[in-house]
């Protein structure tokens, strides 16, 4: 039995859409966290080098896109309610509740693993 072909560009901008659209943050907190990452990243090359800072933001993007796809498997695509990811209906459509606990548990989680491992390894 073959299974069904994934186009994994259509994949893709389906995460693009869903992430330019989703209300789990603030529209300014979407913007405002580049700015945080590209700030925290210029001054860790300052302070370690680098090597060091590209270390940490390939170990940061991969354990960032695990997390992702966890919850987007779990979430069926964003559509079903799974640990502090809240679907429910309101006027038969769907709304999402602001991200919880264990996603920015998990962000923090990421940015500590990256951060010993650019050290370690760099």
């Amino acid at each position: 039995m073959k299974s069904p072909k994934v186009n994994v560009l259509d994949e893709i901008r389906y995460d693009i859409n869903f992430l330019k659209s989703h209300t789990l943050q603030p529209k300014w907190y979407k913007i405002f966290k580049v700015f945080i990452l590209l700030g925290f990243l210029v001054g860790y090359a300052v302070l370690f080098g680098l090597g060091k800072t590209l270390i940490f933001l390939v170990t940061f993007s991969i354990l960032s896109a695990i997390v992702h796809m966890t919850y987007r498997v779990k979430t069926q695509k964003f559509t079903q309610t799974w640990r502090d990811f809240i679907v429910y209906r309101e006027q038969g459509e769907i709304k999402m509740k602001r991200i919880g606990k264990y996603y920015y548990l998990l962000v923090l989680m990421n940015a500590v693993i990256a951060v010993i491992a650019s050290q370690v390894l760099g």
